[in-house]
């Protein structure tokens, strides 16, 4: 971890966002106007569905430039409300704010993305007199979300241990003798189009990379998670660079991150000696762990702010991003970085969420920050080329960004997992689906030399079509080059 320059001390009802009402054409990317965001405070508060907190008691401030005005903006607010400590980008060596000081809950200033988190009510009361300036260049004022794992079920590995070979066993016999499951099943009579077999899982196949003469080599992917297993022997040898922005160590102690990273950029040849399931097997990956280890895993928005700076930072062109705050609205304080980002040639991609339940008629929404206008929204579908019952639709009130811009294999999704809950499993949701599309697009920068808006349109011009509506597939399913 890099040492700082200098000494240091040691779903909210009544928020607002961008009110974007531009179009957005197939194959473009949106540019956004950011000027027209006003102030909001709006309250704390939980999810009534599922008790989960949404806020954490601070805000995050966006900034409307990140120049003088933001200097002047930090230079106020250590005069005027006493923050003193509050940790900036550039006091560390490495251009990025340590975990430590994120963990301790004091307040940040990423100055990349023209972002701070605030926590002393005296800053608050001091913020709101800035906002009301008429030349402020406080941009927005939001209370800080929480973000969950996008992962369509929430099992604990102590429950599944006990019959995860035997699943995984049964799946794997059922695929090979192209069945779908049970007789009783509706959809027992329609063969998979695409099954795993010895050589590659169906979601390589699916997208074509099993055949794709690119391998990401060159390329930056940068997978923010719950970190990665480092003692898996499917990564030995692999040079991988680490960072945790949530104070808990890097390990992966929940599986979630360790299966994106398999999936985005798992070897080639598995020293495990199974199937290959990863797309860009010779990207470098960037593992940055935002999640607690909480048994269910919680991630704030300055973890997420951090993490993608440190992408930025680090010249990764590619951001994975399977996580999702039960939010139907825009949020500045993940549309304003991620348009930054995308502005300065990283592309993150998210998962759209899985808040659906298709067969009981609740078709879901874009959650946040997919439903960000420069975030490139991810539903899933499985190996008949169907959407998932859990994938999230097009939201209805949330514009461009709220929109699903393609689709990523997401069921029965076979990658790594650490060590000691089985190396391997299955596991389902527009969490797997985006780490697909994540490695595509190392491919496809690597092909091109392509970033940013570019390798944004790139993914969409290439899409293989589905008889899938758009508003749950998107342009259609993801595909490598050739």
């Amino acid at each position: 971890m890099a040492k700082a320059k200098k000494t240091k001390t040691a779903r909210p009802r009544g928020a607002r966002g961008v009110n974007n009402n531009q179009d957005l054409t197939e194959g473009s990317v949106p540019d956004s106007n950011f000027q027209n965001i006003n102030p909001v405070l709006p309250p704390s508060g939980t999810s009534e569905d599922s008790g989960k907190p949404l806020t954490t008691g601070r805000y995050i401030v966006i900034l409307k430039d990140r120049g003088e005005g933001a200097r002047s903006i930090k230079a106020s607010l250590k005069n005027t409300a006493g923050l003193k400590d509050m940790a900036s980008s550039s006091d560390y060596d490495d251009g990025t704010i340590s975990a430590e000081d994120l963990a301790s809950g004091k307040s940040a200033y990423f100055e990349k993305l023209g972002i701070m988190v605030i926590s002393e009510d005296e800053a608050l009361e001091s913020l709101s007199s800035l906002a009301s300036e008429e030349d402020s260049n406080i941009l927005a004022v939001e209370p800080e979300y929480i973000a969950y794992l996008s992962a369509a079920e929430e099992f604990p590995f102590e429950y599944l241990k006990g019959y995860r070979d035997g699943i995984n066993q049964l799946y794997e016999n059922i695929m090979a003798k192209g069945g779908t499951g049970s007789a009783d099943n509706e959809d027992a009579s329609i063969q998979a189009i695409f099954n795993d077999n010895a050589q590659f899982t169906w979601g390589l196949q699916a997208t074509r990379v099993h055949s794709s003469t690119r391998t990401g080599a060159g390329i930056k992917v940068a997978v923010l998670d719950t970190g990665i297993d480092l003692q898996h022997p499917d990564f030995a040898g692999r040079p991988i660079v680490t960072r945790s922005f949530s104070g808990f160590p890097v390990n992966d102690i929940h599986g979630h991150g360790t299966h994106c990273i398999g999936t985005a950029c798992g070897a080639k040849l598995p020293a495990s000696g199974v199937r290959r399931y990863g797309v860009a097997f010779g990207a470098q990956i960037f593992a940055g762990k935002i999640f607690n280890n909480n048994p269910n895993p919680q991630a704030p928005t300055s973890n997420t702010i951090a993490g993608i700076e440190w992408a930025m930072q680090n010249g990764c062109r590619v951001v994975s991003l399977s996580i999702g705050a039960a939010i139907n609205q825009q949020v500045a304080q993940y549309n304003v970085p991620l348009q930054r980002a995308l502005n300065a040639g990283t592309l993150v991609i998210a998962a759209a969420g899985n808040n659906a339940n298709r067969s009981g008629g609740n078709m879901g929404f874009v959650e946040s920050p997919a439903n960000s206008d420069a975030a490139m929204a991810v539903a899933a579908i499985n190996n008949n080329l169907r959407i998932a019952n859990f994938s999230a639709r097009s939201s209805t009130v949330t514009g461009v960004g709220g929109r699903v811009n393609l689709a990523g294999p997401g069921v029965a999704v076979f990658s790594s997992v650490p060590v000691n809950k089985g190396r391997h499993a299955f596991f389902d949701g527009t969490s797997m689906a985006t780490p697909h599309v994540a490695g595509i697009a190392a491919l496809w920068s690597q092909a091109t030399g392509l970033t940013g808006a570019a390798l944004w349109n790139k993914l969409l011009q290439t899409t293989r079509p589905v008889n899938i509506p758009s508003s749950d597939a998107g342009s259609g399913l993801v595909q490598a080059p050739q």
